[in-house]
């Protein structure tokens, strides 16, 4: 998803004003009627904004300086306090930014750097490659009429792959390429990112809502989880048939693992709980935002995700005006957190004063 890591599979009462903030230029959609006027309140006045880790929330405000544009946020910036406690970091924010309401809600999902398990020759177990950038893929990734120019996930995954960079387990393979990137661990201990290294130009299509129609799984148990273990149990023709639903396929590159957390589409390294991806149609990479993530779909979920949070990433499916993709760090446990968070969102702009 994200456009990410390099790219790229979401956290997705003051009376009305007619002052609006809004992020608007020549990529923003036509609209066919006035938007209504936005909210606009104090940050003292956010749900959850008492609770907040104020310091922490420093952490997003760092990133986004290092990809922001804004005069406003970029003086902000040159403000923000050094080795802050919480009230003067909380006073800081407070005194500098005010909340603009992104209306209608949306959706908050979750996503991560995955760690897996990759082997260097083909095996049993190990039997998907990892496949560069073709020579022939072309650069725009799409053709005029916005279908994919290259060929499908099926029809690439039935090529020879002389060039494999590495073999993966086919489910792990798949969620690699819907988080956009991740961290491959070889058997004697080396460590290499995959690099998001382009697309074959195929919108992303997610598969837990054709697993639910089919009912290979119930409506609350297709987290990211659960549907990787059915995919490893139903290894074969059965899974493959189900992963092949999403035509979009990811090309990589390797480079070594630094142990850090890797670059979003903004320029700028993603601090795990304090990122996001947006659609860039609807916000500036360098945004803060505020997201009060609740009413969560899936079994297991924390209930509420409420936080400040930048603009630092992109994805294929993060489409929309409220839709936020929260990046929660890398290995299994921010996987397993990532995997469960699909909540109501209500988002947030903060604007500086």
């Amino acid at each position: 998803m994200r456009g990410w890591l390099w790219i790229a599979a979401s956290a997705l009462a003051a009376s009305a004003c007619a002052q609006t903030y809004p992020y608007a230029d020549s990529r923003s959609p036509a609209r066919t009627a006035p938007a209504p006027p936005a909210r606009i309140m104090s940050l003292a006045d956010l749900p959850g904004w008492r609770e907040e880790d104020h310091v922490a929330a420093l952490a997003a405000l760092r990133a986004a300086c290092q990809a922001a544009h804004d005069p406003g946020l970029l003086a902000a910036c040159a403000r923000a306090p050094a080795g802050a406690d919480e009230t003067a970091a909380r006073a800081f924010f407070e005194t500098s930014f005010e909340a603009v309401e992104v209306a209608p809600t949306g959706r908050l999902t979750g996503y991560f750097m995955p760690v897996y398990e990759a082997r260097l020759a083909k095996d049993d177990e190990f039997s998907t490659p990892v496949r560069p950038r073709p020579a022939d893929l072309p650069p725009a990734n799409l053709s005029a009429s916005g279908r994919a120019a290259y060929d499908t996930r099926a029809e690439i995954e039935s090529l020879p792959a002389p060039d494999a960079l590495a073999w993966m387990r086919p489910e792990d393979l798949f969620f690699m390429q819907v988080q956009g990137a991740g961290v491959l661990v070889f058997p004697d201990g080396t460590r290499a990112k995959a690099v998001f290294a382009g697309t074959n130009g195929a919108a992303f299509a997610g598969i837990a809502a054709p697993m639910r129609e089919r009912g290979l799984l119930a409506d609350q148990e297709t987290s990211a989880g659960a549907i990787h273990t059915w995919l490893a149990q139903h290894r074969g023709l059965d899974a493959t048939a189900i992963m092949d639903l999403d035509p979009r396929y990811v090309f990589y590159s390797l480079i070594a693992d630094d142990g850090l957390e890797p670059f979003g589409s903004a320029g700028a390294r993603l601090p795990a709980g304090r990122a996001v991806a947006v659609d860039p149609v609807w916000h500036a990479m360098g945004e803060l935002l505020w997201i009060d993530g609740e009413a969560p779909t899936l079994a297991g979920a924390f209930p509420a995700y409420r936080r400040l949070v930048a603009a630092l990433d992109t994805g294929g499916a993060i489409k929309g005006q409220a839709r936020a993709d929260l990046y929660l760090g890398r290995g299994p446990a921010a996987g397993q957190e990532a995997g469960r968070i699909r909540h109501e969102l209500t988002l947030w702009r903060l604007m500086p004063k």
